[in-house]
C-alpha cells in the first residue's frame, strides 16, 4: 500500500500510521492551508506509539478502508504525537476536559481550518454500539451539519475558543504551612491502608505523592506519612505492576491489588520512582528501597539506552497484538525452563488461586498468569524482601529472563525526549550518591553530554525530540524545568561546576521566553512559538510533576547557592500563582508542596571545602549523602588546583578554606552559618537541629 503523508516523519507513532488508507498529515500549516482550499473541518487524532487503545483505533478504523474513505472525504486528517508535541496536546486536551469532563488517548478533536474545536472525544469505535457513539455515525454527522448548520458549528467552536482562553491562573494568594496539613489530611483520607496507594482502581504509581509524604515526615515527625509512602512502594514491588523477571514499573494497576497492570513502561515513571526508591532508602535505611532503584536502573540502562548516552521513551504494552503477552506465564513453560525445586518455589511465591478474582484477569487467557506476590497489609509489616531477589529467587529469575529474550519482544519507541531525560538524569545523579554508586552519575554525565551536544539549537536554546539523527521542536518548560533539575543533580553529584553554570543559563532562557510576565509562573510553550488557540500554563501535577512546580523549587536551590534576589522574586510569583489552586485541591500539587516545604524552611546550604578525592572530604560526603536531608544545598569548594572556580558562581564558597588542613563544613541554616566542623557526626548535627 502507498505511504501517506507521514512516511517521512520521525515518530515511531506517526510512521505507524504512515501505511494507513487514512490520508493523514503531520501538524502543519500545509494541512491547514488545505483544510481552507477545499473547505473541510479538521480531524485531529492524537495518541502515543505505546498506547494500547490507539493500537486499537487504529486496527478498528484507520486500518479499515470504508472508515478512511469516509474520513478523507469529510476532513482534512492530521496525527499527532503527544509526546513529541505536547504543546498540542496540553491545549486538544483541555478542550477534551471541558467538553466532556474526560480525557485520554487517543483524544479525537474536530476542528475548524483556523484551530477551533467543535468535538472532542477519546477511543471511538467504528460504528455505534453500547450507547457509544461510532466514529462513521459522527463522520457523517458532522458532514451534513458542515454542509447545512456550519454557522451552529462555527459558534459552539468560538464558546469553546473562548472558554480555552480564560485566564490560566485565578487570584493569587500566598501559600503557607497549613497547605501542607491539609495534603497530609487529604492523602490519608484517601489511603488504601490494605493495598497502599490513594483512591480506588486504577492505581497510578504518582511518585511525587511519595516526595511529598516523605517531606511532610520529615518535617512533622508524623509516622503514620512515611507508613503509607512504605507500604505504598512495598505493595508495588510486590505486584504484576512491577517485572518480577525483567525489573522496572508498568504505567499503572487496573485493579486495587497491583496485581493486574496496564502493560506499558514509561521513562518517566521509572526515573520518579527510581527517585522515590533511593530517598525512602534515606530516610529509611531500608535495604529494600536500595535494592528497588538498582532494579530499576538496571532495566533503564539495559533496554532503554541509546547507544550514545541518551534514553529511549517507553516500550509498548503489546507484542504480537496481544496486550501483555510477553509478560504472561503458564505452569508449563515454568517447569520446562526450571528444574522441579525451582519451579515449586516460583509457583508456590508468584502465582495464586485467587489470580481469577482480580479485576482486569477476565482480559488474562486461562492458565496464564502476571508473576507477582501477595500483597500484604499494612498491619503484617515490611518481611518479604528477601523473596524478591535474594536466595533461590535470583538464579530462577536470570533463567525466566534468559527464556523471555527469545520472545517477541513488544515495539519500542526509541525517541528521545529531553523532559524525560532530564527526569532520568536526575534519578540517576541522585542514586549515585545515595546508593554510592559512581556508575550512575557516569552514565548520568553521558545522557546529559549527549543532550547539550544534540538537542540545543546554534544560539544554544534547546529541542524537545531526537531520533534517528535528527533534532526537532522548540523545547517546552518542561524541557528546561526538568534538565535544570538534573544538572543541579548532577553538580552535587561531581561537583563539577560547569553543570551549574550550564543550570543559570537553562534558567535564563525559562526567564526571557516562558515567564508570564502578569500572573507569574511560565507558560508551557516560549513566546516565539508558533500559535496555537492558546498558550497553555499547567499548574497542577499528571503522570509527573509539572513544569511549574520543578521551576519553583530549581529556583529555590539555585538562590541558595547564588544568592540571586531575582530567583527568589521568580520563585515567590510562582508561590502566588499556585497558592489558591493549590489551597483548594492540594494532592494535586504534590510536587509544588515539596517546594513549598523547602520555603517555609529551614532550609540549609551546605559548603564543604576540601580535596575531592580524600578520605576525609568523603567522610563529609557520605554523610550528607546517606541521611534524607532534602532542604538543602550543597556546595564544594575544592582545595585542589586546576579545579573550576565555584567562587564565580557562588558567594558562599569565597573565603571558606580548610581548617588546618583538613575537610571542613560550613553549616548555614536559616540564613544564620554555625561554626566550621570537620567532624561528620557534628556536622549532620548542625544540619539537623529543629
Amino acid at each position: 500500500m502507498k505511504g501517506n503523508r507521514l512516511q517521512n516523519e520521525k515518530s515511531p507513532y506517526l510512521l505507524q500510521h504512515a501505511r494507513n488508507p487514512v490520508d493523514w498529515h503531520p501538524w502543519g500549516d500545509e494541512a491547514f492551508a488545505r483544510a481552507r482550499l477545499e473547505d473541510k473541518p479538521v480531524f485531529l487524532s492524537i495518541g502515543y506509539s505505546t498506547c494500547h487503545w490507539c493500537h486499537v483505533m487504529e486496527r478498528e478504523s484507520f486500518e479499515n478502508q470504508d472508515v478512511a474513505r469516509l474520513l478523507n472525504e469529510t476532513f482534512v486528517n492530521i496525527k499527532v504525537d503527544r509526546e513529541e508535541r505536547p504543546d498540542i496536546d496540553a491545549v486538544y486536551m483541555k478542550v477534551c476536559q471541558l467538553m466532556t469532563q474526560s480525557g485520554g488517548w487517543p483524544l479525537t478533536i474536530l476542528m475548524t481550518p483556523d484551530q477551533k474545536p467543535f468535538f472532542a472525544a477519546t477511543y471511538l469505535p467504528p460504528v455505534s454500539k453500547y450507547g457509544r457513539a461510532g466514529l462513521t455515525d459522527i463522520i457523517r454527522q458532522v458532514k451534513t451539519l458542515w454542509r447545512t448548520k456550519r454557522e451552529e458549528l462555527l459558534a459552539a467552536a468560538s464558546e469553546i475558543t473562548g472558554a480555552l482562553q480564560q485566564p490560566s491562573a485565578g487570584k493569587t494568594a500566598d501559600a503557607g504551612e497549613e497547605a501542607l496539613h491539609r495534603a497530609y489530611r487529604s492523602f490519608f483520607t484517601n489511603f488504601d491502608a490494605t493495598f497502599g496507594g490513594f483512591g480506588q482502581a486504577p492505581k497510578f504509581p504518582s511518585p511525587h505523592q511519595f516526595f511529598f509524604l516523605l517531606r511532610y515526615w520529615k518535617r512533622t515527625g508524623e509516622p503514620k506519612a512515611l507508613r503509607m509512602a512504605e507500604h505504598t512502594l512495598r505493595n508495588m514491588r510486590r505486584g504484576g505492576i512491577f517485572d518480577q523477571i525483567g525489573f522496572g514499573f508498568h504505567r499503572y494497576s487496573t485493579d486495587e491489588r497491583w496485581i493486574v497492570p496496564h502493560f506499558e513502561k514509561m521513562l518517566y515513571d521509572q526515573a520518579l520512582m527510581a527517585l522515590a526508591c533511593a530517598e525512602l532508602h534515606q530516610a529509611t535505611g531500608g535495604q529494600e528501597y536500595a535494592a528497588i532503584a538498582r532494579e530499576i536502573i538496571a532495566y533503564v540502562l539495559r533496554d532503554m539506552t541509546d547507544a550514545e548516552g541518551g534514553f529511549y521513551c517507553a516500550e509498548d504494552a503489546d507484542s504480537e497484538g496481544v496486550e501483555g503477552k510477553f509478560y504472561l506465564w503458564n505452569e508449563k513453560e515454568i517447569r520446562r525452563i526450571l528444574n522441579a525445586e525451582e519451579a515449586d518455589f516460583f509457583l508456590a511465591n508468584y502465582r495464586h488461586a485467587s489470580d481469577r478474582s482480580a479485576p482486569g484477569m477476565r482480559e488474562i487467557p486461562d492458565g496464564e498468569f502476571i508473576p507477582h506476590l501477595q500483597p500484604k497489609a499494612e498491619r503484617e509489616g515490611p518481611e518479604g524482601s528477601a523473596v524478591w531477589a535474594a536466595g533461590p529467587m535470583d538464579e530462577i529469575r536470570k533463567k525466566l529472563f534468559a527464556f523471555r529474550e527469545k520472545r517477541v519482544r513488544p515495539r519500542r519507541d526509541d525517541k528521545i525526549l529531553t523532559d524525560w531525560n532530564g527526569l532520568m538524569i536526575a534519578a540517576l545523579a541522585r542514586s549515585a550518591q545515595a546508593l554510592n554508586e559512581p556508575a550512575y552519575a557516569k552514565a548520568a554525565g553521558r545522557a546529559m553530554d549527549f543532550i547539550l551536544r544534540s538537542l540545543r539549537t546554534a544560539d544554544g536554546r534547546l529541542l524537545h525530540r531526537f531520533r534517528d539523527g535528527q533534532s526537532a521542536f522548540a523545547a517546552n518548560l518542561d524541557d528546561y524545568a526538568f534538565i535544570i533539575w538534573a544538572l543541579l543533580e548532577l553538580y552535587e553529584a561531581t561537583f563539577d561546576a560547569s553543570h551549574l553554570s550550564r543550570a543559570l543559563e537553562f534558567q535564563s532562557h525559562l526567564r526571557v521566553f516562558f515567564r508570564d510576565e502578569k500572573d507569574g509562573g511560565f507558560f508551557f510553550t516560549p513566546k516565539d512559538a508558533d500559535p496555537l488557540p492558546v498558550r497553555p500554563k499547567e499548574l497542577h501535577d499528571g503522570a509527573i510533576p509539572s513544569g511549574n512546580s520543578v521551576a519553583f523549587l530549581n529556583m529555590l536551590r539555585l538562590f541558595r547557592i547564588t544568592g540571586d534576589v531575582k530567583l527568589d522574586k521568580g520563585a515567590r510569583e510562582i508561590a502566588r500563582a499556585f497558592g489558591e489552586p493549590a489551597g483548594a485541591m492540594p494532592t494535586a500539587f504534590a510536587h509544588f508542596l515539596c517546594g513549598l516545604d523547602f520555603a517555609i524552611g529551614p532550609a540549609s546550604e551546605v559548603m564543604i571545602a576540601g580535596r575531592k578525592d580524600a578520605s576525609d572530604t568523603q567522610a563529609l560526603l557520605q554523610a550528607l549523602r546517606r541521611s534524607f536531608t532534602p532542604n538543602k544545598v550543597v556546595i564544594f569548594r575544592p582545595d585542589d588546583p586546576g579545579e573550576p572556580d565555584i567562587e564565580a558562581i557562588s558567594p558562599l564558597a569565597g573565603s571558606r578554606s580548610c581548617i588546618d588542613g583538613r575537610a571542613t563544613a560550613y553549616v548555614c541554616s536559616n540564613f544564620t552559618c554555625r561554626l566550621p566542623t570537620t567532624d561528620p557526626e557534628q556536622m549532620m548535627a548542625l544540619l539537623n537541629e529543629k
